[in-house]
């Protein structure tokens, strides 16, 4: 059983391992993504967010993910390189994953587990679920995916305090 998000490790769009103990005393914001989606256009506002308060402690972390529809076709890298030319993504970009079932990474594992909103763990719904995780690594809340990232801001600003 994993006690802290800082014990996970996950995997870069590259395939190198990336140990989440960097991002302690970081406020995240852990985002499955798609490039085939209806939210994609939310990249727009993850960029914004990021550029804004980046230089604040906010790390945006992102995971493709297929699972709705396949709705993010291609490899990893494919998938990086198609945001950074569309969107000029400058966030931390890992490997597709998936977020439910039994082969759901630990990450959503961890994160549905420890979800503010749910009492009991519950399934992602669709591309563009968005997590905010404090500087000590509490989930604080859960965003479905229609929430607008913009929309998230307030609470950004909060916790970056």
């Amino acid at each position: 059983m994993i006690n802290s998000i800082y014990e996970l490790k996950v995997n870069d769009y590259d395939g190198n391992e990336v140990d989440f103990s960097i991002y302690k005393n970081k406020v995240l914001l852990i985002v499955n993504t798609a490039t085939k989606c209806g939210f994609t256009k939310q990249y727009d506002d993850l960029v914004y967010l990021y550029e804004k308060y980046h230089s604040e402690g906010l790390e945006i972390l992102d995971f493709p993910c297929s699972q709705f529809l396949n709705q993010a076709p291609g490899t990893s890298k494919e998938i990086h390189e198609a945001c950074y030319l569309r969107f000029q993504i400058g966030f931390p970009q890992f490997e597709k994953i998936k977020v439910n079932g039994k082969e759901e990474h630990p990450l959503y594992t961890y994160l549905k587990s420890h979800d503010p909103v749910n009492e009991n763990p519950t399934r992602i719904k669709w591309n563009f679920t968005k997590f905010l995780v404090d500087k000590n690594g509490n989930v604080i809340n859960r965003y479905e995916p229609a929430i607008n990232p913009r929309d998230i801001e307030k609470d950004i600003i909060e916790l970056l305090k």
